[in-house]
């Protein structure tokens, strides 16, 4: 296979079934990727490139890695081919033009213990036409890039160091309006749900794992279970961000609030 610094993690897991653990012993920071769900949601968004910059290595490291199992280096892929994505910090903000960043550091609060979304989805909704949103943080956060590219918009991700990682939201075509975020209390049968499924359940406590813990834990738990069972999740807060996975899963669910700092799930086949 003929590999370059745009490469996706994803078709090099894809091609070879060695090129998971020969990527693991690049840096630390892969061992992640030994969590199938983890794997699921990052591998393939993210280039050996990106991929480098968070591992603190160069794309010649995994050249070198990956070529013993067949995989060879195109060095002729040229520059005008690498996605925004992929650009300079220079390049991005050249083109995002006269366009105003709208800081938001969040590192704070996630060491606090909060939980940043509804935040996060005031700044979106307060965002004009000719502003950018700038999320500042110490990950790259995953799960809000592909809640907000289903809303129309466009990500670009900078890792200036390992306890920050600038994350920018912006539409191209700034003529589009934004969807409206997740609307988590559209059905209200919860009691009829759960008699449907009480002798079917299957528990999952993720009220003790820190950020995105919850959300990996409940994705891989519903890929080990029965099509014919019900997820019931205890969590401390609506996961808006797992919602959207959810569907796209072919997953419904249902919530029950039983306070600020409790919350209940059922998660279900369709």
């Amino acid at each position: 296979m003929l590999i370059n610094s745009q490469t996706k993690i994803a078709a090099l897991l894809k091609h070879h079934p060695d090129a998971l653990e020969a990527i693991i012993t690049i840096s630390p920071d892969f061992r992640k990727l030994r969590n199938p769900v983890l794997r699921k949601l990052m591998a393939g968004r993210t280039s050996i490139s990106m991929a480098s910059k968070i591992g603190g290595c160069k794309p010649e490291d995994f050249f070198e890695k990956l070529r013993p199992l067949g995989f060879e280096t195109d060095r002729s892929a040229s520059d005008e081919d690498v996605p925004v994505l992929e650009k300079s910090i220079q390049q991005f903000l050249k083109e995002i033009g006269n366009a105003e960043i709208v800081s938001l550091d969040v590192r704070n609060m996630l060491a606090e213990g909060n939980d940043p979304l509804r935040l996060i989805q005031q700044k979106v909704k307060e965002l004009r036409r000719d502003q950018v949103l700038k999320i500042i943080n110490t990950f790259e956060p995953t799960p809000l890039i592909l809640l907000l590219e289903k809303q129309g918009f466009e990500t670009y991700v900078d890792v200036v160091d390992e306890q920050q990682i600038e994350t920018y939201f912006y539409r191209r075509n700034a003529g589009e309006s934004s969807q409206s975020e997740t609307d988590v209390h559209e059905k209200n049968d919860w009691e009829q749900i759960f008699k449907t499924y009480e002798d079917r359940l299957e528990d999952l406590d993720v009220r003790h794992l820190e950020m995105p813990g919850p959300m990996m834990a409940i994705l891989e738990k519903l890929e080990m279970m029965p099509a014919d069972k019900a997820l019931y999740v205890y969590h401390k807060r609506i996961p808006v961000f797992l919602l959207s996975e959810l569907k796209d899963r072919n997953f419904d669910y249902r919530i029950k609030e039983v306070s600020n700092s409790e919350v209940y799930l059922l998660i279900y086949k369709k």
